[in-house]
């Protein structure tokens, strides 16, 4: 009986409007038309005006439209501090003449335009936790416990959008650019929470995003920027609906240095080769690392985020001996305080 079968690609990026290497893998053994969702890591400051991010994502919205395409989820995610490499991860899926199996599995969905009023409040709580479940439905995934990863693209309030709400008698969760990225990411990955039963909609108020720290998902990665008004959502997990060789599974970091946590995953398992790793860097709130004093919040000339990608980045790089990784900066309420989500794709050895 046909199946879905998923294909996963890495590739090397000389500049945030490089997609020559993309559009190889269009040439050699890649049908465009199988493309479902694009994660990028691009060498900006992941802030608000790193627009590496929207230069990115219109040189892929030029490639698509060449070859007739349009409907791609493209995500993208600036900084590449420390000796993290751009790249560009490429999903894709078709539908194949095989007896479906236990597998990676690929869905998307995207929302409606949030409207400034609710970024950063229950409202987006809600709006990312229906994506979710849509992204989930898509993906042919039932369970949300085979849910491994949850990529969530949202946007964040510039001061023009402020102003313009403010005169409509509305009052923003901030006026501040840089910590209105904070609250979009950690309103979505509470929605992604709810979604994935890992949180309770009931248990938890405005006040509390961005606020209490021990409510959040161990499979969520929030990434929020200028470049959208809605919120773009991938879910990968596994799935007896999908075929093929590939398998993910996913870590929790409980601080930045916590590499154990990930070689357990790694360890169970089954024998093969490294597809992706994806993964979210936070400085801990705490201003401490295992009871060691750190700096990253307290240095006013590079955003604590930065800080972040580049410390959990040299963590996986060493672990996975790769640079190419997919280390996110920004991880409120993904993953405990200082820790965060890592989720890992694997090409599974064939026997026999």
């Amino acid at each position: 009986m046909p199946s879905m079968r998923a294909a996963v690609y890495r590739v090397a990026a000389a500049g945030p409007d490089d997609v020559s290497g993309v559009e190889a893998l269009f040439k050699d053994r890649l049908d465009p038309k199988d493309v479902v969702a694009i994660m990028g890591k691009t060498e900006g400051n992941g802030c608000v005006n790193d627009f590496t991010r929207g230069f990115a994502t219109k040189s892929f919205e030029a490639l698509f439209a060449r070859y007739g395409v349009s409907g791609v989820s493209i995500v993208m995610s600036g900084g590449t501090e420390g000796g993290l490499s751009p790249h560009w991860t490429i999903f894709a899926r078709s539908e194949v003449e095989e007896d479906a199996a236990w597998a990676l599995a690929i869905g998307t969905a995207r929302t409606q335009d949030l409207p400034v009023a609710q970024l950063g409040r229950k409202g987006q709580v809600e709006t990312v936790a229906a994506g979710v479940r849509k992204a989930m439905a898509d993906a042919g995934i039932d369970d949300p416990a085979d849910v491994h990863f949850v990529q969530i693209k949202c946007p964040l309030i510039t001061l023009a959008q402020a102003n313009e709400a403010a005169a409509r008698g509305e009052s923003p969760v901030t006026r501040d650019t840089l910590k209105s990225m904070a609250f979009s990411r950690g309103a979505s990955s509470l929605g992604a929470a709810v979604a994935l039963g890992e949180v309770d909609l009931d248990d938890f108020t405005d006040a509390d995003i961005c606020s209490r720290y021990e409510l959040f998902s161990g499979r969520t990665s929030a990434s929020s920027g200028v470049e959208l008004h809605d919120h773009e959502i991938i879910v990968l997990g596994m799935s007896r609906r999908w075929s093929g060789p590939l398998s993910i599974d996913h870590a929790v970091m409980a601080d930045a240095i916590d590499a154990g946590s990930v070689k357990a995953t790694c360890d169970r398992l089954p024998a093969g080769s490294i597809v992706a790793v994806l993964a979210k860097a936070e400085a801990d709130t705490s201003g401490n690392i295992r009871g060691k004093r750190h700096t990253m919040l307290d240095d006013s000339d590079i955003a604590s985020t930065r800080h972040a990608r580049a410390f959990v980045g040299g963590v996986l790089a060493g672990l996975f001996g790769m640079t190419d990784i997919y280390v996110s900066g920004g991880a409120e309420h993904q993953g405990p305080s200082g820790g965060g989500p890592v989720s890992i794709i694997l090409h599974r050895e064939i026997s026999g």
